[in-house]
């Protein structure tokens, strides 16, 4: 066989051949010529204070970009901007008054209701506190009798 001949595994009668490719000879290339330019900027020299000559070329000034006009802002447009500025402010000045009324009034409420405890309490200890402050009876209401709005006990 051929030394780059090699069989397919599960084929005994075809033999498959492998090609390598060879590397091409390089080209040599046309050799570069240089282009001058088509005009020629001018050289300056400036002598310095000490003696000293400087040559370059002269640069332009840079110009700067021509400032396009904005188109003006229509009035219409201001006062829409303006109104929905205002119309956030006052809707969100009228969200928090509406807040604190609502937290001023569970705080009274709150006050309310610690009002009635106390005072409930304090009802409450009168009636079920010894009755024997002011030297009054102790006696069975059950028992007792109203003639004629006076109590006969």
């Amino acid at each position: 066989m051929h030394e780059h001949a090699y069989l397919v595994p599960g084929r005994r009668e075809a033999a498959v051949k492998v090609h390598r490719p060879t590397p091409l000879a390089p080209v040599p290339s046309a050799p570069v010529v240089p282009v001058q330019p088509s005009a020629i900027p001018s050289v300056t020299s400036v002598v310095l204070p000490d003696g000293r000559v400087v040559t370059g070329y002269a640069l332009e000034p840079a110009k700067p970009e021509t400032v396009v006009a904005k188109p003006p802002v229509s009035r219409a447009a201001v006062n829409i901007a303006l109104g929905g500025i205002g119309f956030g402010a006052v809707c969100g000045g009228l969200f928090l008054l509406t807040a604190f009324i609502t937290a001023l009034t569970a705080l009274i409420t709150q006050l309310i209701t610690l009002a009635a405890v106390v005072f409930g309490g304090w009802v409450a200890v009168q009636v079920f506190s010894a009755s024997g402050h002011s030297g009054g009876n102790t006696f069975n209401i059950r028992k007792a009798v109203f003639k004629r709005n006076h109590f006969h006990g």
